[in-house]
């Protein structure tokens, strides 16, 4: 078994504090992201699991033994970096073998290993090669088969695809998830960009300021987001945030006012609302033209199989919707706006979803 189990753990810099008090269970064979904006982080978190960072306080214990207190190269993890980290003057060959090498692994062991890694990543034809000779979607794939080949407990990704072009990012995050299938080991992968979390992993940590906001599953995370922090930052775009006020009970539940006074009745229970300021969260697919909220078109934004269309309410906000295809609409244009509250989110003033 590798579960990977985070305890307390806490990062200091002189006097500033980037991680705080965390503390984080991740089952064996399970494919983790840790997301978030620069900065929050996640990266550090990532080096004190492989021993490149120190901790301040806290425990890490993988499989349930202690690692934290073991060197890097004894702790059964294996990094890929943002950077590849190759050796230029090493082959391919050479550059997976380095490390199997240097533990005393038997010559016909790193053979094997090499071959049955190189197989499983398509790049046998580019054993030979010299970095210098490959494209960077091949680096990338040289940089993980030479994490292959040293069969860790659990591999740490650090941003590894954000050098990439984005066809090339898209592709390779297919392979990354296809990799996780065979080989179904511990993964822990760090990156800012909630296409690749929600894309590739069982499960997504989403951090903020040194702290775990939610954790969840990709669509867990998307549909039921525990603050408005993440509600913001999961999702292209991004929800729709407007200042609302309760004005009465629909059967038990709240129905909410508008700056302009338009209303919506929502799915959350009338009890469970705060007497502070309320903050509506709705997505841009869970809005609809043909309501009676008034706004203007003000940016069109066609993505061939959507559009996305900005439009501005009546107190300034800016307010997000989508339709299918290329819609016939124009900037400038008056529409009327419908809100489906039975998908739309309650935010009270401390950043926290209301739920029943």
């Amino acid at each position: 078994m590798a579960e990977v189990s985070l305890r307390q753990l806490s990062k200091r810099f002189g006097p500033t504090q980037v991680i705080g008090d965390l503390s984080l269970d991740i089952p064996s064979g399970e494919f983790a992201v840790f997301l978030g904006p620069s900065g929050c982080g996640k990266s550090t978190l990532l080096r004190m699991i492989a021993g490149l960072e120190p901790l301040s306080g806290g425990e890490i214990h993988l499989g349930g033994a202690r690692i934290d207190i073991l060197p890097p190269g004894d702790r059964g993890v294996a990094m890929v970096f943002q950077q590849y980290a190759l050796y230029p003057h090493m082959t391919v060959r050479q550059n997976m073998a380095f490390g199997l090498r240097n533990i005393g692994t038997p010559t016909d062991e790193i053979s094997r290993k090499i071959a049955d890694a190189a197989e499983m990543l398509e790049i046998t034809p580019l054993l030979e090669r010299k970095p210098a000779q490959l494209s960077g979607g091949q680096r990338q794939r040289v940089a993980i088969g030479r994490a292959i080949v040293k069969q860790p407990r659990a591999f740490l990704f650090d941003e590894p695809l954000s050098n990439l072009d984005a066809t090339l990012r898209s592709r390779t995050r297919i392979e990354l998830a296809r990799l996780h299938q065979r080989i179904r080991s511990t993964m822990i992968f760090v990156t800012h960009d909630q296409v690749e979390a929600m894309t590739m992993a069982t499960r997504i940590v989403v951090m903020n300021r040194g702290q775990i906001e939610q954790v969840g599953t990709p669509m867990d995370v998307y549909r039921r987001p525990q603050t408005r922090f993440v509600a913001g930052f999961v999702g292209t775009p991004a929800m729709n945030f407007l200042t609302v006020a309760a004005v009465s009970d629909e059967a038990g539940f709240a129905r909410v006012s508008l700056p302009d006074g338009s209303t919506v009745t929502t799915v959350i229970p009338t009890k469970a609302l705060p007497s502070a300021a309320l903050t509506l969260g709705v997505r841009a697919e869970n809005i609809q033209p043909g309501g009676g909220i008034p706004a203007r078109v003000d940016v069109i934004e066609r993505l061939g199989e959507r559009t996305l269309i900005y439009a501005n309410l009546r107190d300034g906000s800016t307010i997000v919707y989508d339709e299918t295809g290329d819609v016939q609409v124009s900037i400038g244009e008056n529409v009327q706006l419908a809100i489906d509250g039975s998908n739309a989110h309650l935010f009270g003033a401390d950043g926290r979803a209301i739920r029943g």
